[in-house]
């Protein structure tokens, strides 16, 4: 988990970034906003065994600090991953190393620096003037020369811009009124294609996984009942109220199947067994 980042940004230059990445440029000036974070940037992280909002602020020290989430923290890391000799000569290279060390699910361009510090930066990706992904990169760490990342942190992606999330294959859905869904609630996405599961569905609701297999493409056993394209909505099924595009989401209290409902009918999505990775 660590490694995917994927996922996991005071007073100096800052700007207030509102919609995606801002061109190319990784580092961007402006002025900073009206609460910027003024805790400290030196954090003891603690890595736990657990993958839980709690253990997620513990690994990611100040980064996590530096968050401000509608919702919980989704990514958080610690001190890892870079060499003696990966070191940048600057702040900025430290958070362009942050980039190509871990390949985290984030914007790539757009951060303000929002704390400076002699030994330590705080780049924040800002949405609607409140910090939504979080990257502290530090100087001179042990057996570490130069500037690299020493802790980050990312809230939900459904806080990034839309035009972001589009643009970089995320499926937000949506609540009853019409508000974007964290995807630790609710996600959806296409399989992996060099696993033969570009033809695949998924759709997550917490700890729970459905699959749109029209051609048969998954493994007899995974699925707990035969997928169908042309089904009736259940007299008990309920409407959830999430929507993505024109699909909407119903389900019986069992919750064995979600129902998919679109302009041309209704699809049944049957429970996987278990959760499945392609390998």
């Amino acid at each position: 988990m660590r490694r995917r980042l994927s996922a996991a940004l005071g007073a100096a230059l800052v700007m207030v970034v509102v919609g995606c990445d801002s061109g190319d440029d990784v580092v961007v000036d402006g002025t900073a906003p009206s609460s910027p974070y003024g805790g400290p940037l030196n954090v003891p992280t603690k890595e736990l065994d657990e993958y839980t909002p709690q253990a997620l602020r513990l690994a990611s020290g100040a980064a996590g600090r530096a968050l401000e989430c509608a919702g919980e923290i989704y990514l958080g890391n610690g001190p890892d991953g870079w060499n003696r000799d990966d070191g940048g000569d600057s702040p900025e290279e430290g958070l362009k190393l942050y980039f190509h060390l871990f390949d985290p699910g984030d914007p790539r361009s757009g951060y303000r620096v929002e704390r400076r510090e002699t030994d330590r930066v705080l780049y924040s990706y800002d949405v609607d003037g409140r910090t939504k992904v979080a990257v502290v990169v530090a100087k001179d760490q042990q057996d570490r020369p130069g500037w690299g990342p020493e802790s980050s942190a990312s809230c939900d992606p459904s806080e990034l811009p839309a035009d972001w999330t589009d643009s970089h294959g995320y499926e937000i859905w949506t609540d009853r009124a019409g508000e974007r869904v964290p995807t630790t609630e609710v996600s959806s996405g296409p399989g992996d294609d060099h696993c033969d599961w570009d033809e695949v569905h998924f759709l997550d609701l917490g700890e729970r996984r459905y699959a749109r297999d029209p051609e048969g493409l998954l493994e007899p056993g995974m699925l707990t009942a035969a997928y169908d394209g042309s089904t009736d909505l259940p007299a008990d099924a309920r409407d959830t109220g999430y929507r993505y595009e024109d699909r909407q989401l119903w389900l019986t209290d069992d919750r064995r199947t979600a129902y998919v409902r679109t302009a041309d009918g209704v699809e049944a999505w049957p429970l996987l067994r278990e959760h499945l990775a392609c390998k």
